[in-house]
C-alpha cells in the first residue's frame, strides 16, 4: 500500500514537472517571439508628388556651320599695313582690309575674321583667301530616321551639346527637307542654334536632341516606382504609415516618371528607401 501511494505520488511529480517545464518554454518563446518580432519602423524619404515637364526626343549629330560665310580672295602683295586677321571680330560695314589700288576689302554682316592658306600654284604663292563667319547663329544638318517624320515639324525646340562643353545651347528645326533619303532611311533637317557666346565653331561635331510631344504632368522619382511584371507601384505616406497605390506611368524624363493615374499631386511619395517598406507599415520620415 505504501509503495503504491509513492509511485503515484513520484507520478504526479513527474507530469507537473513536465507540465511545467513546456509551459515554461511555450511563454518563453511567446516573450522572445514578441521580443524579436517587433521591429523599428523602417527611415524614409518622402517627396511631394508635383507636375513636371515631360517629353519624347530624336537624338542625333550633325556638323556645325557658320550661318552665314563669305570669302574674299587678295594677294599678300596688295595689302597695305599689317594683316590683322586671325580671330578678330568685325561689323558689317567695317574695313577688313585697306589694298594698296586705294580699294578696301568691306564686311558684308557681322563675323569672325580667319584665313586659308593656299597651295602654290593654286592662286599664286602670294595669294590667301580671307573668310568671314557669322557666327552668332550657326545651323546643324541633321539626319532624322523616317519613322519619326509624323513628329518633325518645323520650329520644334533642339537642345544641342558637346563633350567641349559643359553646357546646353538652344536651337529649334528651321528646315525639312521634302524628300527622304532611300539610301539611309532618313530625312535631311537643319537645326538653327543660338551661338550668340561665340563659343560654337563651325566644324564642330555637335549632339543635336529634338523636343517633342512635350507635357506637363505630375511625376515621382525614378527610385520611387517599384515594377513587377506588368504591374508598377509606389508607396505613398499618411500619418507615417505607408500605403501601397498602383498606378499607371507614361514618360521618363530626368530621373522622374510621369504617372498617368493611381496617385494626385500633393500625394507624399517614398522615394528613398522603398525596399524596407510594407504595405500598411509604420515608417519613420527623415530629413535629406
Amino acid at each position: 500500500m505504501k509503495s503504491s501511494t509513492k509511485l503515484k505520488t513520484f507520478l504526479i511529480i513527474f507530469f507537473l514537472a513536465i507540465f511545467v517545464i513546456i509551459a515554461a518554454r511555450h511563454f518563453i518563446g511567446l516573450h522572445f517571439q514578441k521580443k524579436f518580432s517587433v521591429r523599428p519602423a523602417p527611415g524614409v524619404i518622402i517627396k511631394p508628388v508635383e507636375k513636371s515637364v515631360f517629353y519624347k526626343s530624336i537624338e542625333t549629330f550633325g556638323t556645325a556651320i557658320a550661318k552665314n560665310t563669305k570669302s574674299y580672295r587678295v594677294k599678300t602683295t596688295d595689302i597695305l599695313g599689317k594683316l590683322d586677321i586671325e580671330n578678330r571680330f568685325v561689323k558689317k560695314g567695317e574695313i577688313i582690309l585697306n589694298l594698296k589700288d586705294g580699294s578696301n576689302i568691306i564686311a558684308d554682316f557681322d563675323g569672325k575674321l580667319g584665313k586659308r592658306e593656299i597651295a602654290q600654284g593654286v592662286l599664286g604663292s602670294e595669294s590667301l583667301i580671307i573668310t568671314l563667319d557669322n557666327l552668332k547663329n550657326v545651323v546643324i544638318d541633321i539626319k532624322v530616321p523616317e519613322n519619326y517624320v509624323g513628329v518633325l515639324k518645323q520650329g520644334l525646340k533642339a537642345e544641342i551639346t558637346s563633350s567641349a562643353f559643359n553646357k546646353i545651347f538652344n536651337g529649334k528645326v528651321e528646315t525639312i527637307s521634302s524628300r527622304i533619303d532611300p539610301s539611309t532611311r532618313s530625312i535631311l533637317s537643319r537645326v538653327l542654334v543660338d551661338n550668340s557666346s561665340f563659343e560654337i565653331i563651325p566644324g564642330q561635331l555637335m549632339t543635336v536632341k529634338i523636343i517633342y510631344d512635350e507635357t506637363k504632368e505630375i511625376g515621382v522619382p525614378e527610385s520611387a516606382v517599384t515594377i513587377q511584371g506588368d504591374t508598377a507601384f509606389v508607396y505613398i505616406v499618411n500619418d507615417a504609415t505607408a500605403e501601397k497605390r498602383d498606378i499607371v506611368i507614361g514618360k521618363r524624363n530626368f530621373g522622374k516618371v510621369s504617372v498617368l493615374s493611381g496617385i494626385s499631386e500633393g500625394d507624399l511619395v517614398i522615394s528613398e528607401g522603398v525596399s524596407k517598406v510594407r504595405n500598411k507599415a509604420k515608417v519613420k520620415i527623415i530629413k535629406p
